[in-house]
C-alpha cells in the first residue's frame, strides 16, 4: 500500500506540475484551454467555467436512452455567479490518478485532433515564439520544481561536510568492501602500502585503481588486519572518467547554511541531476551501458516505495531527480514530446510556412510509435527485474 500511495503522489505531482506549466503558459498568451485534467480518463468529476457561473458534473455508469450501460454524467448542478465571463475551460478530476493533461484549442497533439479553425484564441494562430513558450513551459516547470525541492532540502539539512577521518560509516551491499568482510567503524590505515591519514587519501588511492587487485589494511577495535579485494568502477558524473570504487561511505556532518547558500546548492544539485542523465545517454550510445538497464514505471514505483519507507527526505530527493528526468525526456526533439513540437515549430519558422496537417499527423504518428517502442522496452526490463531474470 505504501508503494502504491507513494507512486501516485510522485507521478501525480510531477505530471500535474508539468501540465500546470502548459496551462499557465496558454493563459498567458491568450490561448483557449479546453480541458485541464488531473488524472486520465474516464472523467469522475468536472467543473466547467461558464458565463455567469460554474457547471459541476459527476460521472458514473448509467443507462442511456437506448438502455445500454455507459459512463456518463449522473448528476449535474449549476452555480450562478453573476458577472463571470466564463472561459469554457473544463477542469477535470479523472479516475486514473497518475498525472494529467492539458488540451488547448488549435493544436495537433497526441490526441490527433485536427479541428483547427485558425481563430485568434487557437495556439496555431499565435506567433512562433509564443508557441515555443507554451510547448516548453512544462519542461521549465519540472526544472523549477527540482530546483525548489533541492533548495528546500539543502536549507533543511544544511551543507554536508565529509569527516576527514578514514572511518567506514556505511557499506554498499554486494560491492568489494562488504564482500571482503570490512565492517562499519573500520579505520582504513593503508592501501597498497600507501599510508592513509584522511578520507581524501583513501578516495585518491581507490579512484586511481579501477578494476584492480589491491591490498587494504585496517584497524578494528584496536586490532589490525589486511584484506585483498578487486575494486569495481563507476563513471565520474563531473568529468566522465572511470574511477575505482569499493562501496564505502564516510561519515558526514551537516553545517547550517543561509537561504542564498541553499539556493546555490539547489541549483548545483539540479545541474548534477541533468548531468547524470546526459552521462547515462553517453554511456548508452557508447556501449558502456545496455538498454536493458533502462527502467520504467515499475522501477519508479519500487524506488518510490523504498524511499517513502526511508523517509520524506529520500522521497523528495527521488521526486526532484525524476523531475529532472521528465524535463530532459520531454525536451528531446522526438515527435509526440514537447521537444518534438518545438522542433516542428522551429522548422516552420525556418521555411516560413506551416507544414500541412497531413504532414503533422504523419510526424505525430511516427513519434507515438517510437514512444510506444520505448515504453514496451522499459516495461519488459522492469518485468525482468521484478522476476529476477
Amino acid at each position: 500500500m505504501t508503494t502504491l500511495i507513494a507512486t501516485i503522489i510522485l507521478l501525480g505531482v510531477l505530471i500535474f506540475i508539468h501540465e500546470l506549466g502548459h496551462y499557465l503558459a496558454a493563459r498567458s498568451i491568450g490561448v483557449r484551454v479546453e480541458r485541464f485534467s488531473v488524472g486520465y480518463p474516464p472523467r469522475l468529476m468536472t467543473f466547467t467555467s461558464i458565463p455567469d457561473g460554474w457547471e459541476f458534473r459527476f460521472y458514473f455508469y448509467r443507462r442511456n436512452e437506448e438502455g445500454k450501460i455507459e459512463w456518463a454524467p449522473f448528476y449535474s448542478k449549476t452555480i450562478s455567479l453573476s458577472g463571470r465571463k466564463g472561459t469554457g475551460t473544463e477542469y477535470c478530476f479523472a479516475v486514473i490518478p497518475f498525472g494529467g493533461y492539458v488540451k488547448v484549442a488549435g493544436v495537433i497533439d497526441e490526441s490527433m485532433d485536427t479541428n483547427i479553425d485558425h481563430k485568434p484564441d487557437e495556439l496555431m494562430s499565435k506567433s512562433k515564439w509564443k508557441q515555443i513558450w507554451f510547448m516548453s513551459a512544462g519542461v521549465i516547470m519540472n526544472t523549477i520544481l527540482a530546483f525548489i525541492i533541492f533548495t528546500g532540502l539543502s536549507n533543511h539539512t544544511g551543507k554536508p561536510v565529509i569527516s576527514k577521518e578514514p572511518v567506514i560509516n556505511e557499506l554498499l551491499p554486494g560491492l568489494p568492501a562488504e564482500m571482503a568482510g570490512l565492517k562499519t567503524g573500520d579505520v582504513i590505515t593503508a592501501i597498497e602500502g600507501e599510508r592513509i591519514k584522511e578520507w581524501d587519501d583513501l578516495t585518491s588511492e581507490i579512484h586511481k585503481r579501477p578494476n584492480q587487485q589491491i591490498s587494504l589494511s585496517y584497524s578494528r577495535n584496536g586490532e589490525t588486519g589486511t584484506v585483498k579485494l578487486e575494486t569495481s568502477f563507476q563513471l565520474n558524473p563531473t568529468t566522465g572518467d572511470t574511477v575505482g570504487v569499493i562501496g564505502v561511505y564516510p561519515n558526514y556532518e551537516y553545517e547550517p547554511v543561509s537561504f542564498f547558500e541553499s539556493m546555490k546548492m539547489g541549483a548545483n544539485a539540479t545541474a548534477r541531476g541533468f548531468g547524470m542523465i546526459i552521462l547515462s545517454v553517453r554511456m548508452l550510445t557508447s556501449g558502456q551501458a545496455s538498454i536493458k538497464e533502462l527502467g520504467g514505471p515499475i522501477l519508479i514505483a519500487q524506488l518510490a516505495g523504498e524511499t517513502a519507507k526511508a523517509g520524506w527526505i529520500p522521497f523528495l530527493s527521488l521526486m526532484a531527480l525524476i523531475s529532472c528526468n521528465l524535463a530532459f525526456l520531454n525536451v528531446l526533439p522526438i515527435p509526440g514530446l514537447d521537444g518534438g513540437h518545438i522542433f516542428i515549430t522551429v522548422i516552420e519558422g525556418i521555411i516560413r510556412r506551416p507544414l500541412t496537417i497531413r504532414m503533422r499527423m504523419a510526424i505525430q504518428q511516427i513519434g507515438m510509435v517510437l514512444l510506444l517502442m520505448l515504453m514496451i522496452t522499459v516495461i519488459v526490463n522492469d518485468v525482468g527485474r521484478l522476476f529476477g531474470n
